[in-house]
């Protein structure tokens, strides 16, 4: 589509004028922070790198977005209904209140989230009776890698009062741990083992589930 004109869906204003690009593609790329309530409607954005782009309350329905980088893109409140998003990344977008009835979702890295059993068959992680056991990555003081974190992971049980539940979210609030050994060496100087009752497990994210996973509650042992 040559010589493209974007528009909001809610009343007509012009958000990318006519003749500034010469492909949609190339316009949505270079404008990709300013296409909160485009109509894109039926658009084809196969391929398209929308990496971080704000497409909040966007008319995605029935847009190709095949195979289209939209990682860390504010989908918020978007119409994505018929649309087309198979092998699309999107990973950490923020989905919420999207509409995506009808959308194509194959082939979507890792879309489907293991279950609980399935996590620990994946990743052979020793379990007895409702306990799994796994690992920490910690400082040398024994604390998180992470600044907001203070806990303290000395030997006992620790909680927190809120761990986020969002799957599309590899890394937010609540005790994040990894199922392997391996894995773990990413997040600290030192690896402390845990014991960890299945129903504290609140969320084993779409994406980077094999290298964590968050609880809100786990035993260092």
């Amino acid at each position: 589509m040559g010589n493209p004109e974007v528009k909001r869906w809610d009343n007509d204003q012009i958000i990318i004028p006519a003749g500034k690009y010469t492909s949609l593609k190339e316009a949505v790329e270079k404008e990709y922070a300013n296409l909160s309530g485009a109509n894109l409607s039926g658009a084809d954005l196969s391929w398209a790198d929308l990496s971080r782009a704000d497409l909040s309350w966007a008319d995605l329905s029935g847009a190709n977005l095949s195979r289209a980088n939209l990682s860390r893109a504010d989908l918020s409140w978007a119409d994505l209904s018929g649309a087309n998003l198979s092998g699309a990344n999107l990973s950490r977008a923020d989905l919420s209140r999207a509409n995506l009835s009808g959308a194509n979702l194959k082939k979507i890295p890792n879309l489907n989230t293991p279950t609980i059993n399935e996590y620990i068959k994946k990743y052979k992680i020793k379990k007895v009776g409702d306990y799994i056991y796994v690992f920490k990555g910690v400082t040398d003081n024994l604390e998180s890698p992470q600044p907001h974190t203070k806990i303290k992971y000395t030997k006992g049980i620790h909680e927190v009062e809120f761990a986020d539940c969002d799957v599309w979210q590899d890394c937010s609030y609540g005790i994040s741990l990894s199922p392997t050994e391996e894995a773990t060496k990413e997040w600290g100087t030192k690896i402390i083992k845990v014991k960890v009752n299945i129903g504290d497990i609140v969320c084993i994210p779409v994406y980077g589930n094999e290298k964590k996973f968050r609880v809100k509650k786990c035993t260092v042992l």
